[in-house]
């Protein structure tokens, strides 16, 4: 119903889908993304990460990704990095870094 649509009507979740769907065109073997989930209703990060899910488990990409939601991105990654002030301040497993309350310490500045 959406494809004769230009992007400029799209809805914030219906873009970043095409823009992902524009980059696997490529069928890249790395995907890098910038914030997924900013700017985006729950329903469509739900859909957003179940693609990027997808993507990594199924289709074996790679996804190098930015995210601002640590819980988001956690829950997703194999290996997290959190930074402050452009510096690693802690890494490790995604799974481990969700349950390290160094990481919510780190981002709420305590």
């Amino acid at each position: 119903e959406r494809r004769t649509h230009q992007a400029k009507v799209l809805s914030g979740g219906e873009r970043r889908l095409l823009e992902i769907s524009r980059a696997l065109v490529m069928e890249p073997e790395i995907l890098l993304v910038d914030e997924p989930s900013i700017g985006l209703e729950p329903r469509f990060i739900d859909m957003v990460f179940e693609i990027l899910d997808d993507l990594q488990n199924n289709e074996g990409k790679t996804i190098i990704m930015v995210e601002q939601n640590a819980k988001k991105g956690l829950e997703f990654a194999d290996i997290g990095y959190v930074l402050v002030a452009g510096e690693t301040a802690i890494a490790g497993l995604g799974d481990e870094l969700l349950e390290n309350p160094e990481v919510g310490r780190l981002f709420l500045g305590g």
